[in-house]
């Protein structure tokens, strides 16, 4: 299949996205496949799950407990019960629990290798959890800033981790080529929307915690969109891809720290969060994404696209005609998780 290129794509385009092409219904048998999916114990992730178990797939629905774990299974299994066996013929595949908290670094190692005591592959990792606006001063167990901490300090740990198995399996005989794949879920990054530098940093390198709406959590989010473009540099030798993506906007228990009247127009207004797991599923499984895309940026519901100005311009060295924001992030990463690899 021909790769598309990347498009312009409007505000009100990005808010109502044309339906989505690439569905379980274009899904191949995932049977003999490994998955990880993060935040997969509701909402858009669990209708991820939903699909590629349905698809034959082995997937790990990846919670802060093992209530939250076992219940996501017991809920897809009771869902799935009278369903016909996998989509188009499929046979069904498996659910695991991958016990980790996103909000405290220390739980990340022991369930990576509570992971890989069970595993020999992973064909697809999805950062799929993320916190938004919670309340003011919110910290993780460390006392970072808790949208940072969750949404990029323990993803970045999760996959430096997690490297070495996404190595051995795009290098395992019989694994198709750029079929082993990073997504990290960003938001609707667009121009005007965030800092001029992407992220605003203090002079010790830590971000700053921006206190206006929705602010923090874009500055977040932009974190995300450069760690995809690092792994994709860091691994693409190997045949590895690893790309960001806008999942569209949806009603899920993302929203649960707003007030009642904007989750009620949420809910009015915006899609289920099943196409929410069409975007997910177009960024680590179409084959319309290749090379060409590693470490590029996607949106709803599977589109090609291009980070804002102010996230593309951290990625380049001032050398460069860029900020060189996106280094001194990976320098704080680096720093606030050596201590847990």
């Amino acid at each position: 299949m021909a790769s598309t290129q990347p498009k312009k794509i409007s505000a009100l385009n990005a808010v109502f996205p044309p339906a989505p092409t690439f569905t379980d219904a274009n899904l191949p048998s995932q049977e003999g496949r490994v998955i990880i999916i993060t935040g997969a114990a509701s909402g858009v992730g669990f209708e991820l799950a939903k699909i590629l178990y349905l698809a034959g797939g082995t997937v790990y629905i990846a919670a802060r407990s093992t209530s939250r774990c076992e219940g996501a299974i017991q809920k897809l299994l009771e869902q799935t019960e009278d369903m016909e066996i996998g989509q188009g013929g499929k046979g069904k595949g498996k659910l695991e629990s991958m016990v980790v908290d996103l909000a405290d670094l220390g739980t990340v190692k022991p369930a990576v290798e509570s992971f890989l005591e069970k595993e020999e592959r992973l064909d697809v990792l999805v950062h799929n959890a993320a916190v938004m606006t919670p309340p003011a001063g919110s910290k993780d167990k460390l006392g970072h800033d808790l949208e940072f901490g969750t949404n990029c300090l323990a993803p970045y740990l999760m996959t430096l981790l997690l490297e070495p198995i996404l190595i051995q399996t795009a290098n395992m005989p019989g694994t198709p080529k750029e079929s082993v794949r990073i997504v990290w879920v960003t938001s609707m990054l667009r121009e005007g929307m965030l800092p001029e530098e992407g992220i605003k940093f203090q002079t010790d390198g830590t971000p700053v915690v921006l206190a206006k709406g929705m602010d923090n959590y874009m500055q977040s989010k932009v974190g995300d969109a450069w760690l995809a473009d690092k792994f994709a540099k860091r691994l693409g030798e190997h045949g590895i891809l690893s790309m960001s993506l806008h999942p569209g906007l949806m009603k899920t228990e993302l929203q649960r720290h707003w007030p009642w009247i904007a989750r009620f127009i949420m809910s009015v207004i915006f899609k289920s969060s099943v196409y929410g797991a069409y975007s997910e599923l177009y960024a680590g499984f179409s084959p319309d994404i290749t090379a060409r895309e590693n470490g590029g940026h996607l949106m709803a519901w599977g589109r090609k696209a291009y980070l804002p100005s102010e996230a593309a311009s951290g990625l380049k060295s001032k050398a460069e005609g860029g900020t060189g924001a996106a280094q001194k992030f990976f320098e704080f990463c680096d720093r606030e998780t050596k201590n847990f690899l």
